[in-house]
């Protein structure tokens, strides 16, 4: 009897339309709909040597519209005619709001997907998605991903030396700045510093390359007294960083890890390419030093067994390479239900638009570990109003509505990028025989 008079009053509830639906849904909102009335790309050298492409979507609300980026360093001109030529004819018309939809929808859309390119495409759209939303919400992305979980965002230094006494110098001077966590690389010839052999020195085929060379052996009994010099000099104050640029082989993996171990590293960075991240496995079970791996992953099927497995301690990924922040603040809950933390790779030729996409999921996630630090002069600051502030190791977003940026197109248009030697490539370093180092 129940059950019979229970589905009478249901049968005599109205069916509520679809238009009706809406209405109410924007009557509950007190705001009007929303359609991408336009769409510019804006790229800029950003007064230096900077490639930076950024996305501009302008809606049907007047002066309403969001920022975001497709930093591509070393394929810019192919991120910026993907959003030209096929991004933005189809993203005219459609409704702003819908930020999972339109990322689901944009990322189909190509039929490939996953990679490197369609990714940073992806990322300017959902940027500018969420500065839109922001602004018209009259808060911070980050109160809408759930509030903040920290009072500031902490950020690691770059320091370096040539020597160990260096080292141990140019630590002491970012801890002065205020700095707690500091990443520290050694000797010359940049990442792999300390495995160099250099020029026209040692066994080298007769004919062959005879440029600077690394040695993955020699880097594996260099850099590890260096640390421990610093950690005798220093203590245990400061939380040290290494990034090893993905240069090791596997078993060299294992035994740097393990040489690293003493001194308590807050990281290892990318012991070895993408391409061998099955190592870490075996890295796990011999040593407890933390490793951060991923800087150069594009695909979550890249990430998600080393997270699951819980065989790294921090996720490196940068925000605008696997597509923004709509994907980043999933992972960064992935990362919290293992036990991992995120450690977004935005320094070096990144921009301050993506550098703050990433600023605010670390504000609103308790997976967030450490930010890259990157500090821009003060013409970018004038040109992209609303840039974070790096101050005692901690960065500051502006507090504005959205992502709180802006961008002065007026001012931006004044500094162009241009053509980029040998098409942008990436510098590669080789082996004594000429082997290419994976970067």
């Amino acid at each position: 009897m129940q059950r019979r008079t229970f589905l009478q009053t249901l049968l005599a509830v109205p069916a509520i339309s679809i238009a009706a639906a809406d209405d109410f849904s924007n009557r509950v909102k007190g705001l009007p709909p929303l359609t991408i009335k336009d769409v510019k790309v804006i790229t800029t050298n950003g007064g230096s040597n900077y490639r930076w492409v950024f996305l501009k979507i302008i809606t049907s609300e007047d002066g309403l519209y969001g920022i975001g980026s497709a930093n591509d360093n070393y394929q810019t001109f192919a991120v910026a005619t993907a959003l030209e030529k096929h991004l933005k004819p189809w993203l005219i018309g459609k409704d702003p709001d819908r930020i999972e939809d339109l990322w689901q929808a944009a990322n189909y859309r190509t039929y490939w997907r996953g990679g490197p390119l369609n990714n940073k495409v992806l990322a300017a759209m959902d940027e500018a998605l969420w500065d839109i939303k922001g602004k018209r919400a009259g808060m911070p992305v980050y109160e809408m991903l759930g509030g903040r979980a920290h009072d500031a965002v902490a950020c690691y230094d770059h320091v370096s030396g040539r020597t160990k006494e260096q080292a141990a110098d140019a630590v002491a001077k970012s801890m002065a700045t205020g700095f707690r966590h500091i990443r520290l690389q050694y000797g010359e010839g940049g990442y792999g510093g300390g495995g160099f052999i250099p020029a026209n020195s040692g066994n080298r085929a007769e004919n062959g390359y005879q440029g600077q060379a690394f040695d993955d052996d020699l880097y594996v009994e260099t850099v590890p007294p260096v640390f421990e010099y610093v950690r005798q000099k220093i203590g245990f104050e400061p939380k040290l960083i290494h990034d090893v640029h993905s240069k090791l082989s596997g078993a060299n993996a294992l035994l740097f890890s393990k040489k690293m171990e003493p001194v308590h590293m807050f990281f290892v960075e990318d012991l070895l390419p993408p391409e061998q991240v099955a190592w870490y496995k075996e890295v796990r079970q011999v040593c407890a030093t933390p490793q951060a791996v991923g800087e150069l992953f594009t695909n979550s099927a890249e990430y998600l067994p080393l997270i699951a497995d819980r065989v790294i301690n921090f996720i490196r990924t940068r925000v605008t390479a696997i597509g923004g922040i709509t994907p980043a603040k999933k992972l960064a809950n992935l990362c919290e239900a293992f036990g991992v933390k995120t450690a977004f790779q935005e320094g070096g030729e990144n921009d301050p638009v993506n550098q703050l996409a990433a600023y605010h999921v670390d504000m609103s996630s308790t997976a967030f570990g450490i930010q890259e630090e990157n500090h821009f002069p003060p013409l970018v600051h004038e040109m992209l109003p609303g840039t974070a502030a790096i101050r005692k190791g901690f960065m500051h977003g502006s507090l504005r509505p959205g992502l709180g940026i802006d961008i002065n197109e007026e001012m931006v248009a004044k500094y162009p990028i241009a053509e980029a030697r040998n098409g942008g490539a990436y510098g590669t370093d080789r082996a004594p025989d000429g082997t290419v180092i994976a970067p």
